[in-house]
């Protein structure tokens, strides 16, 4: 088996660097780069140690950097084989050269994620908990770490094999129904089947269910800023972002296309979108960025619909009113400092006075937010959270073949007709943990990892 070799650290200049290889002879291709201070037989070196010493140019033995080398013995290291890093100086120089040695010396370059690979495939880690990783490494917030770390602690593995034993001792029964029929009750079989069926359902739909907080962490709250031009779109933006990030003009129609940026309320990702000001207007550029702005409020999770307090309600507010109408929304009242003119023709309940001139109100938007989308109660170090879709597809999926099960049941159906369903959930579960998923779908989801990792 060969051994693998990649730069594990980012690149650009940083204080260290690291190389890492794995395989069975990553010592003896180290042996022949690194020169250690304190010479030891390959054999002799332990596990979880660190040596100090030089790497060196294989050809003319000239030295590349001052480095220190952590050694992993197999079966006790990341990949479950023999591993090294070699920790030296950041920058893209050394680390190249480095690099170049260890692959002259015998390695071969790794692909994306193939390190995570081999652990999965080595049985060290499941494939849930592999693409916890990769979702670690990706975190924006405290909170979807926080998530992902429950995933690679193997949480969701342990529920869902949980979940297939139950399953599988269902099947243990069926089978010997099957195969026996002589010294079953169809009746009690049935009740017994149906009611074991629809606990895991249940159990399902809960995972199923917290996929949408799983969403939020990870994706954030997807926020459309709308309303007619000049009434404080791209200032609540910029009093969001604490710059000046949006230019702001008396002008109307100053904004064209979106803008987009990313806050945090209480660990939840905020993403939102300045957009142009809706009105009717000749301008065709114009009047893609209020198409553009009417699309963004369709898809948008939460959208912030700002009015302007100080004058009267227009049929632009009018029209904005009808987008919003059955969406999760917010409505501002803007210029409150100026005067409340303003009367709305529908009864809200999301409705927030604010100035974006004195900042007065802001606090009570964020309130609102948190409140609209139960943000106070997200916690994810307190039970499992599906973050990741290919997950929530799978259980969804494995939902609808109980579902077909438990009415192919109450159809009285043949055990074996109704055991069809069944094994095609235990096949969805199982390709959540990778006991049975194709080779496609496993190098698809490495190839999501970067280099080194």
């Amino acid at each position: 088996m060969s051994v693998i070799v990649a730069i594990s650290t980012a690149p650009g200049n940083s204080g260290i660097g690291i190389v890492r290889m794995s395989g069975k002879e990553c010592f003896e291709i180290l042996d022949k780069i690194f020169m250690p201070k304190t010479k030891n037989k390959t054999g002799e070196i332990k596990g979880y140690t660190i040596k100090y010493g030089y790497v060196h140019d294989l050809n003319n033995k000239e030295i590349i950097d001052e480095v220190l080398v952590s050694y992993f013995k197999e079966p006790k290291s990341y990949t479950t084989e023999n591993m090294c890093e070699i920790n030296c100086h950041g920058g893209t120089v050394v680390l190249k050269k480095i690099l170049e040695q260890c692959i002259e010396a015998g390695a071969r370059m790794a692909e994306a994620g193939e390190f995570t690979k081999l652990a999965f495939l080595n049985g060290r880690i499941d494939l849930s908990q592999a693409e916890s990783i990769i979702d670690l490494i990706n975190s924006k917030t405290e909170k979807e770490a926080k998530a992902s770390i429950k995933g690679l602690e193997g949480e969701l593995s342990i529920k869902i094999n949980q979940v297939r034993e139950k399953i599988l001792d269902l099947m243990a029964d069926i089978e010997v129904n099957i195969d026996y029929p002589e010294y079953d009750v169809p009746e009690i079989s049935y009740s017994k089947e149906k009611t074991v069926l629809e606990n895991i359902k249940g159990e399902l739909e809960k995972l199923e269910k917290s996929f949408e907080t799983g969403r939020i962490l990870k994706e954030g709250i997807k926020t459309a800023i709308i309303g007619r031009p000049n009434v404080g779109k791209s200032s609540l933006l910029n009093l969001m972002l604490k710059e000046e990030r949006a230019i702001v003009s008396d002008i109307e129609g100053t904004t064209r296309d979106t803008i987009e940026e990313m806050i945090q309320i209480e660990g939840i990702p905020l993403k939102i979108i300045d957009t142009a000001g809706i009105r009717d207007t000749a301008d065709e550029i114009e009047s893609i960025g209020v198409d553009k702005a009417k699309k963004i409020a369709n898809e948008a999770d939460l959208i912030i619909a700002i009015f302007d307090a100080s004058k009267e309600i227009s049929k632009e507010d009018k029209y904005i009113l009808e987008i919003i109408k059955n969406k999760k929304s917010i409505i501002v009242l803007n210029k409150i400092d100026l005067g409340k003119k303003i009367k709305l023709p529908i009864k809200i309940n999301n409705i927030v006075e604010i100035s974006i001139k004195t900042k007065q109100g802001i606090d009570e938007l964020y309130k609102n937010i948190i409140e609209l989308f139960n943000i106070g109660e997200i916690e994810s170090d307190q039970s499992i959270i599906i973050t990741n879709i290919r997950h929530k597809n799978k259980i969804t999926n494995s939902i609808e073949a109980l579902k077909k099960a438990i009415s192919g049941i109450e159809e009285k159906l043949p055990v074996d007709i109704i055991s069809i369903n069944i094994i095609q959930c235990l096949n969805e579960l199982g390709e959540i943990t990778g006991d049975n998923v194709s080779e496609d779908i496993i190098n698809k989801i490495f190839s999501k990892f970067c280099l080194g990792k």
